[in-house]
């Protein structure tokens, strides 16, 4: 049997600098309206313009070199600066998976002309990424991935669709799991390469799929006979899935698998606590403690990341743990306090609850479910 463990996770006095200074700047972007903050704006809070202006103080490819545009600032230092603008409910969907992944994977995986061509883009805030990874029959059970690619002259031509997209209809590009060679049911992991698509390209269609909120954010991407050139194929033909999984020990370890509903929990305490309510102010400490653990485990990971490393096992522990967390703070809110959710309320609490309970469904579901979460922790402690 094996045991997870993880570095304790340590912020310095000389990184907290860099709190100070993105604080400062959310409240100047608050007071000239620049956005008002919600729940869950890292995934549907959709502004070029925010994502321009972070790109320009730095805060978008933070670690990366700098001849890729790059700040090579820590891990940590970036943590802090995502931490600071997921609890502000900052619009920041633009540009955050090219950041959190897209990034990080053509580092290790791409070749020299896809990082320069994309990378400085990417951290100036004007370059966007969705994930290509869930199709209609190939969720959770992302091995059983159909969508083909077939070897032609010059390239791939790729057949197939993609569903779950977020932001697709604003992404530039979209980082595509496809079969490069015919499945296997024997042997389902293998086959699988990873593919760089423009998402202009002819013969590529983007559908949306409506929030319950009716916003658009999520989509169906469909490819009939799209040709990819073979400088779009990232790392090596038939590693898809090892990078696959690289690329989602990024997208499961970061603090926005509990901090999506963060505003609204601000909002309850500081309710709370003008009305001097103690014992209903224990209530909400209870799980501010939890989230502080989350917190702790969330930036061991990001240690982990400095150092190179793939913690995909802790990663999957952080996520399962954390969207169960940011669902209940709806739940919390609701028995704690009398409200009306509702998304037109002149009620700042009535606001944040209702957008927090219309996307809540969806947080222990993308990025993997629960149920293929703790398998995968269940595997790595106890050994396949």
């Amino acid at each position: 049997m094996n045991s997870l463990q993880l570095p304790i996770g340590e912020i310095s006095e000389k990184t907290e600098i860099i709190r100070t200074e993105i604080r400062e700047f959310l409240q100047q972007e608050k007071d000239r309206g620049t956005f008002v903050p919600k729940c869950d704006t890292w995934l549907s809070g959709f502004s070029p313009e925010f994502s321009r202006k972070l790109g320009e103080r730095g805060w978008i490819g933070m670690t990366w070199p700098k001849q890729y545009g790059g700040h090579e600032r820590t891990a940590i230092e970036r943590y802090v600066v995502i931490e600071e603008l997921l609890a502000a409910g900052a619009p920041v969907a633009g540009h955050w998976i090219a950041d959190r992944q897209t990034g990080p994977l053509l580092l290790r995986f791409g070749t020299e002309e896809q990082r320069t061509e994309i990378l400085p883009r990417i951290a100036r805030g004007e370059c966007y990424f969705a994930i290509g990874l869930s199709e209609p029959n190939a969720g959770s059970d992302l091995a059983a991935v159909h969508t083909r690619a077939l070897k032609v002259n010059g390239g791939w031509t790729l057949n197939g669709s993609k569903t779950w997209t977020s932001g697709a209809h604003h992404a530039h590009y979209m980082i595509t799991l496809c079969r490069t060679s015919p499945f296997n049911p024997e042997k389902r992991h293998e086959g699988m390469s990873q593919l760089l698509v423009d998402l202009t390209a002819p013969g590529i269609t983007i559908r949306p799929i409506l929030l319950t909120t009716g916003e658009h954010h999520f989509n169906e991407v469909f490819f009939e006979d799209v040709f990819i050139p073979d400088n779009m194929l990232i790392g090596e033909e038939g590693n898809g899935w090892k990078q696959g999984m690289t690329e989602l020990a990024y997208e499961r370890s970061g603090p926005e698998r509990f901090l999506s509903t963060f505003p609204l929990l601000e909002e309850l305490t500081n309710q709370l606590r003008s009305r001097g309510d103690k014992h209903l102010m224990a209530q909400v400490s209870k799980h501010v403690a939890r989230l502080w653990t989350l917190r702790h485990m969330s930036i061991g990971i990001a240690h982990l990341l400095e150092k190179g490393e793939t913690p995909d096992v802790v990663a999957a522990l952080v996520k399962d743990m954390g969207t169960k967390f940011e669902q209940q703070v709806a739940e919390i809110a609701r028995l704690l306090i009398s409200s009306s959710p509702s998304l037109d309320s002149p009620n700042r609490l009535d606001q944040l609850m209702a957008q927090a309970v219309l996307h809540a469904p969806g947080f222990t579901l993308r990025g993997g479910t629960t149920e293929i979460l703790r398998g995968i922790v269940a595997k790595g402690v106890i050994g396949k």
